[in-house]
């Protein structure tokens, strides 16, 4: 990338409350600032200011006024230790993704927090102005960063934890074979489909200057030298764009099957074959036009099907994102060593420090803790951990240290098993084929068996014009309209889908939506944002609640635990500050002992009697000193605006409704009391869900499935209709046959309304490409349609389908 970008106004937002960062909303109490292009810019959390101080100094403060969208927020991005960072230093660790090249090594990362272009410019002058870094080029289509830097000078670890400062995650990018393999056999795919595009027009061109009403003043060479060029210019569209479908053709011959692929072939290797003989012997009409536009309009429809079959090839490989890339292992004096996880045993001992993850199956030896489960359970609450309990990989350790021994490792952990139930539940999920597909089961036989009647009678009539009328009549039925009346209409309600908020991964979705009778529902981060908010405060003694809220965010501004996220950030904080998992935290501020948490907890420092919660909605958090207790502070996980609006359709339907989650708090009755939801379960682990699925399916119901974590993946993946939320995780999103990008449960209420419109349509296609091909049969098998009048019928039918498609694109 030119270290030069395009210049555009800087993102601003009004009033002192957004980030000047990343726009994110200021928490009450947070008081961070940079000085940036002169000015004292707030910022939202420490890391914001860190980022930005880091860039000004780096003399790369420019980047906020060529910057089209604002940063991502530095807390979200994977965190990454010093000592993990150092492993990249090792040889053994660098083999796979580093080459050498004389002094100099190559590698190629894949960048995280890429937001515009003015991202790749700060990524490559700051690595750039770094001593022993030879160059540094950013890809930002694939977010993928070329560098060449001298190891002796700087190593590799420097290198990822200078572009971390700056604000971006940096990975070893190493390529999964199938994905790979998919993207060539895509891009393969897109340049037959502009080879074929490009040729067609300029063969359109070519032979329709040798048609009567166009050759009127047209020399005999002339005439000739067109018709030579034009089947220079077909042959690459019939052996390079459309090769695909002659061996689709005769694999399908093989084993006695006929398919799309066999009419195909047919229609525009006869096609070809008639204007080679028009060619040579400089007689009859041309059809190259017809071969052109037969590959133009099929090779669209593969390449469509295509993509969509690309979105879902990784959806196993994204649970490796869930492990830790290294771990902690402890010896036999108890001293740690960072070590791979490759390099992991059973039975070792590790230590899960506070904020890291997992990194496999075990037991707890030593330690007391919270370990957030949230992507494996739905819980969004850290759940306590102490000796003998079981953890799981892939969940985060929130609090306390724990020392862990190693119970099961690979295919034995529970991620594992994961996998396995979404391997299993999209091995099970009916494959809806096309419905040409299964109408050319019937279709195609017929077709060949008139075709070949037809082509013995007229041998026997005028052996001269048997050829033609059998090529008139292939070209005539070829069921191009047909392959077309499905994929056109999916594709423009697709496109319609996206401008509201909604991405299709897969085809089926508009088609099956108009099927589904029951509706599944995840709660947290589905129904719910998912994240913990303050919603009110209860003084109860001296203080005004503005104090009492001040001092619980002192006490709460540096825990890891996601309640700390509610209170925001302060520049105060306390002193002593100790943990006690499950229970709360205390601290010294401004000379005063405080606790929050439990109540019990809390009242037992001023040795009060234990308070009642006053409610049964929400956390109720208990701050107290020495003296008593100060303040309730109710804490909730606040419902989604138009979370009603998507249940009041659902139910206007007719559907069964089913509240599913892995939440085990009183919080998932709560929600279902709030919306009117009857059956509403907690508590559920992933193969319960699938369970409770399988059992509606084997009820003959058509189930949707709507959901956002790891937890809801097998079930997404075995629901007849899946939907996950745009702010999912990665596997949930890639299983999912359709993403909210808006996060807004609208847009699926008005996805159900255009699914209407689009089985309307493509009821209506499919009959137009029926009764075309029914009505032309047998004008074509007496003779009464030349075969150039069939490809413009043809076309003509095909185009009529395409436009048709096209009004779907007028409901957004």
């Amino acid at each position: 990338m030119d270290a030069s970008i395009p210049r555009a106004a800087p993102l601003e937002r009004s009033g002192p409350s957004f980030c000047y960062h990343c726009s994110l909303p200021i928490p009450m109490g947070a008081c961070f600032e940079t000085m940036v292009l002169g000015h004292a810019r707030p910022m939202c959390c420490p890391g914001c200011q860190a980022v930005a101080e880091t860039i000004v100094q780096s003399g790369l403060e420019h980047y906020y006024r060529h910057r089209s969208e604002n940063a991502n927020n530095p807390q979200q991005l994977p965190q990454a230790l010093p000592d993990e960072l150092a492993l990249y230093d090792r040889n053994d660790v660098q083999q796979p993704f580093v080459e050498q090249h004389g002094d100099l090594s190559e590698t190629s990362l894949l960048i995280e927090g890429i937001t515009c272009a003015a991202c790749g410019w700060l990524i490559e002058k700051h690595l750039r102005s770094l001593p022993g870094v030879a160059d540094a080029h950013l890809n930002l289509s694939s977010h993928r960063l070329l560098v060449r830097w001298n190891p002796s000078a700087v190593p590799l670890s420097e290198l990822l934890g200078e572009i971390r400062r700056i604000g971006y995650a940096a990975h070893p990018w190493q390529a999964d074979v199938a994905a790979e393999q998919l993207t060539r056999e895509n891009r393969r795919a897109m340049r037959q489909l502009g080879v074929a595009g490009l040729l067609w027009m300029q063969v359109m061109m070519a032979s329709m200057a040798t048609w009567p009403e166009f050759n009127v003043d047209l020399s005999a060479e002339l005439d000739s030298i067109l018709r030579w060029v034009s089947l220079f210019l077909t042959t690459p569209i019939v052996f390079y764009c459309c090769g695909q479908f002659f061996r689709g053709a005769l694999r399908d011959l093989h084993t006695r099957q006929l398919s799309m692929d066999v009419s195909v072939s047919l229609a525009i290797g006869g096609a070809y074959a008639a204007g080679v003989w028009s060619t040579v012997t400089g007689h009859g009409e041309l059809y190259f036009d017809a071969v052109g536009m037969f590959a133009l309009f099929l090779l669209s429809g593969r390449y469509l099907e295509r993509r969509a079959r690309e979105r879902t090839a990784a959806a196993t490989a994204q649970l490796v994102k869930l492990l830790p890339a290294s771990c902690l292992r402890l010896d036999e004096q108890g001293q740690s060593q960072r070590i791979l996880l490759s390099e992991l045993r059973l039975g070792d001992h590790v230590l899960v420090s506070p904020g890291a993850l997992v990194p496999a199956d075990g037991t707890v030896l030593q330690g007391h803790s919270s370990v957030d489960e949230s992507l494996l359970t739905g819980e969004y609450l850290p759940q306590p951990r102490t000796a003998g309990d079981g953890v799981t990989a892939g969940t985060l350790n929130v609090e306390g240290p724990l020392t862990v021994e190693v119970q099961a490792l690979g295919d034995a952990t529970r991620l594992s098993a994961i996998v396995r139930l979404l391997e299993r539940a999209q091995s099970e999920k009916p494959r809806l084929a096309e419905v040409a597909d299964r109408v050319a089961q019937w279709f195609l036989p017929i077709v060949l068996i008139v075709a070949a009647i037809v082509g013995l009678v007229w041998w026997q009539l005028d052996p001269s014009r048997a050829f033609w009328v059998v090529l008139a009549l292939l070209v005539a039925t070829c069921p191009c309209a047909l392959a077309l009346a499905t994929p056109t209409a999916l594709t423009t309600a697709t496109g319609a889908l996206h401008r509201l908020g909604m991405l299709l991964t897969r085809g089926h979705v508009l088609e099956g939506l108009q099927q589904i009778d029951t509706l599944i529902v995840d709660k947290t981060g589905t129904l719910t944002e998912g994240r913990l908010t303050l919603r009110s405060v209860h003084a109860l003694g001296s203080l005004d609640n503005d104090a009492c809220l001040a001092l619980a965010a002192a006490l709460e501004s540096h825990s890891e635990h996601p309640i700390a996220r509610a209170f925001g950030h302060t520049s105060a904080c306390a002193e002593a500050l100790e943990s006690f998992p499950g229970l709360g935290l205390q601290g010294v501020v401004d000379g005063r002992r405080l606790r929050i948490g439990q109540a019990a907890f809390v009242t037992a420092l001023s040795a009060s009697p234990v308070a009642a919660i006053p409610g049964d909605q929400g956390q109720w958090l208990l701050l107290g000193d020495e003296s008593g207790p100060l303040a309730w502070l109710i804490l909730d996980d606040r419902l989604r605006d138009d979370a009603g609006e998507l249940i009041a359709a659902a139910r206007e339907r007719g559907w069964q409704i089913l509240l599913l989650s892995g939440d085990s708090s009183p919080m998932v009755g709560e929600v279902a009391a709030q919306l009117g939801i009857e059956q509403a379960r907690g508590g559920l682990t992933p193969d319960a869900k699938l369970a409770i699925l399988r059992e509606l399916q084997q009820q003959g119901r058509r189930v949707l499935m709507l959901g956002d974590g790891v937890n809801d993946v097998p079930v997404l993946a075995g629901a007849d209709i899946s939907v996950a939320m745009g702010s999912a995780s990665d596997l949930a999103k890639t299983s999912a046959d359709a993403v909210l990008l808006s996060n807004r449960l609208s847009s699926l209420v008005e996805a159900l309304r255009l699914a209407r419109r689009t089985r309307t349509i493509i009821i209506e296609n499919l009959a137009w490409a029926g009764l075309y091909n029914g009505l032309l049969l047998p004008f074509a098998a007496l003779g009464l349609i030349t075969p150039i009048w069939a490809a413009l019928g043809m076309s003509f039918s095909s185009l009529l389908v395409v436009l048709n498609a096209l009004r779907l694109g007028k409901s957004s």
